[in-house]
């Protein structure tokens, strides 16, 4: 789709915004903050370097008209213990063989875990239990970059990104150049339950953030390589 007027025709990319509704969820459901992860068969609940189950930020099924992704489940799981930065490894000019696996000094491994999954048909038994589960919904969003080829800049899957610094690319460690698939903006933070352990450089007492409130690009392998080819960029 193009947007025509005088003097200009700029591309119209698919995207849809993810608002995050107020009222708790009492039952899984495939578009959440926290909640019950849909996870394929073979998924197990990803753990930290540091041996800590991982909490489910936030999951989506990413709506059939996005190039690439349509149809695939969005999960991104995150340590609550451990809160940094991303530090992408490179090798050849591509990221490392498994680099979702690859260490991120200081640490031993990353501290996070993004997934697109195509056959995540049912959810786990057990909640995720830091994050207050709440809904996600997905509305169409007209995404008109503009003349520097900037997205909007809000919590959205499709579209383009709104690069805070200079635009990053990637490519996999498969070959394929990564695809931008969603982002969340800077300074976005996660309700969680009373009385739990506050999270080290986050912005509230009672919120978590991923990546140090960074904004969030997540970038992906439109090959499918591995459910975990996707590479989380990191922009303030």
């Amino acid at each position: 789709m193009v947007e025509r007027g005088v003097g200009k025709i700029r591309a119209v990319l698919p995207a849809h915004t993810i608002e995050v509704g107020t009222e708790s969820l009492d039952r899984p459901a495939r578009n959440s903050v926290g909640g019950w992860p849909f996870l394929d068969d073979t998924q197990q609940w990803p753990e930290c370097f540091c041996g800590e189950r991982m909490a489910l930020f936030f999951q989506l099924d990413v709506p059939p008209d996005l190039q690439h992704f349509g149809g695939d489940h969005l999960l991104v799981f995150h340590c609550r213990a451990h809160n940094d930065a991303s530090d992408p490894q490179l090798a050849g000019g591509r990221l490392v063989p498994r680099y979702w696996d690859a260490p991120q000094p200081p640490y031993p491994g990353p501290f996070w875990r993004v997934l697109l999954q195509r056959h995540a048909a049912l959810p786990v038994a057990e909640v995720e239990p830091s994050l207050c589960a709440r809904p996600l919904r997905l509305q169409p969003l007209v995404d008109t970059p503009d003349p520097r080829g900037l997205g909007a800049q809000t919590f959205k899957v499709g579209g383009a990104p709104s690069w805070a610094q200079d635009p990053e690319q990637f490519r996999c460690a498969c070959g394929a150049d990564l695809v931008y698939i969603c982002q969340v903006p800077e300074g976005m933070e996660f309700a969680v339950h009373p009385g739990l352990p506050e999270q080290p450089y986050s912005i509230g007492a009672d919120t978590y953030n991923l990546f140090l409130a960074n904004e969030v690009y997540l970038l992906a392998c439109p090959d499918h390589c591995d459910p975990a080819a996707v590479w989380p960029v990191n922009q303030n």
